[in-house]
């Protein structure tokens, strides 16, 4: 990817896409630096790394009046956990994403007279972050079951974890129902896909983020399933998904 201006960057907080409300969105990730310098250290001072963490945070203009607003969002999710994903340009199938599970920690509104109303907050992770890709898009409703686009990811070494984050940001219909799954296989025919990943069924938006065990997985290629039931359902949702 070439040097860029920021220009479509993407956040996804939970069940709500807050991207045509913000102006800006900043992610940091650091380590702990724990010294362990002692005498044998050759005179220069010696770290470990220690505890991580990442914080994800964001400020633009304030809306309110329903759930995909950023207040209400915002607000309903204060102090909670919950999946958060930032891509920093466009968020279509295949783009880079970053994504958490973390804690909405704050939510900060108001300005001077005259001013746009603004929004900042920020969310502080509980999960490790992980730098994957979209494996679904958000501007595709789904009406009924089917499966994605492959990617290849690579295998899951020993003790390491696939992730997946999904943000179901509008559910239509009668008793809709929509359930994500996560598939892999050795290439991207999927002629022997396997689950790896299955979230629990979704009648409204909201969202879910998971990991696999730490067992080891052989297959290089993922992709997104869903299944969708219900009297003329139809659900927009978007999906992240790597490995760490």
């Amino acid at each position: 990817m070439a040097k860029q201006i920021l220009l479509d960057c993407r956040l996804f907080a939970v069940g709500a896409d807050l991207s045509g409300a913000s102006n800006k969105i900043e992610l940091t990730s650091e380590y702990e630096d724990k010294d362990a310098t002692n005498y044998r250290s050759g005179g220069w001072k010696e770290v470990l790394a220690g505890l991580g963490s990442a914080e994800i945070s964001g400020e633009g203009q304030w809306e309110a009046g329903d759930p995909s607003k950023v207040d209400d969002a915002s607000w309903s999710a204060l102090g909670g956990l919950g999946p958060y994903t930032v891509c920093p340009n466009d968020s279509i199938v295949g783009a880079l994403a970053y994504f958490t599970k973390g804690m909405r920690a704050d939510l900060k509104f108001g300005e001077a007279v005259g001013e746009i109303a603004p929004w900042a907050g920020a969310v502080k992770s509980s999960w490790p972050l992980v730098r994957g890709q979209i494996g679904h898009p958000p501007g595709t409703a789904r009406t009924a079951t089917g499966s994605g686009t492959a990617l290849e990811l690579g295998a899951v070494g020993a003790g390491h974890r696939l992730y997946a984050a999904v943000h179901v940001l509008s559910a239509a219909g009668t008793t809709p129902s929509l359930t994500v799954s996560i598939e892999s296989d050795e290439d991207d025919t999927f002629a022997s896909a396997t689950t790896r990943l299955t979230f629990n069924a979704a009648t409204a938006a909201g969202g879910q983020i998971l990991r696999t065990d730490g067992t080891a997985i052989t297959d290089t290629h993922y992709r997104v399933a869903w299944t969708v039931s219900g009297t003329t359902p139809s659900f927009m949702f978007a999906v992240s998904l790597g490995i760490r």
